[in-house]
C-alpha cells in the first residue's frame, strides 16, 4: 500500500513540473504563412492560378463553397499564447473577387 502512495504522489509532483525553470519550450508554426507584401500582389479579376502562385495552395477548400479558399497561419512561441491570422479569397467566375481577415489590401 505504500509503495502505490509513493507512486502515486511522486506521479503528481512530477505532472507539476511543466512550469518547471529551464525548460525548453519549441515554437510550433502551423499553416501558411501570409504577409502583407503577398496580400498587397493581389489584384481583383486575378485568375486561381496566379491567385495560387503569389499565395501557395490554400490549406483549407470548403467543398460545399469551392469558390472560398482560407489560408490560416498559427504560431504559438515556447511559453506565450498562440497567435493565429487568417485570410478568405474569394472568387466568381474563376477571379478573384474579394478577401476577408486579418489583412487588408496596400494601395
Amino acid at each position: 500500500m505504500r509503495k502505490v502512495f509513493i507512486s502515486v504522489a511522486l506521479a503528481v509532483l512530477v505532472s507539476g513540473c511543466s512550469e518547471f525553470p529551464g525548460v525548453y519550450k519549441i515554437d510550433i508554426p502551423q499553416g501558411n504563412v501570409v504577409t502583407q507584401e503577398m496580400i498587397d500582389q493581389l489584384r481583383p479579376g486575378m485568375t486561381e492560378s496566379q491567385v495560387r502562385y503569389i499565395m501557395g495552395t490554400p490549406l483549407i477548400t470548403d467543398t460545399f463553397s469551392p469558390n472560398r479558399w482560407d489560408y490560416l497561419y498559427s504560431f504559438k512561441p515556447g511559453g506565450e499564447p498562440r497567435v493565429q491570422e487568417r485570410v478568405s479569397l474569394y472568387f466568381t467566375d474563376g477571379k478573384l473577387s474579394r478577401l476577408t481577415g486579418d489583412f487588408r489590401p496596400g494601395s
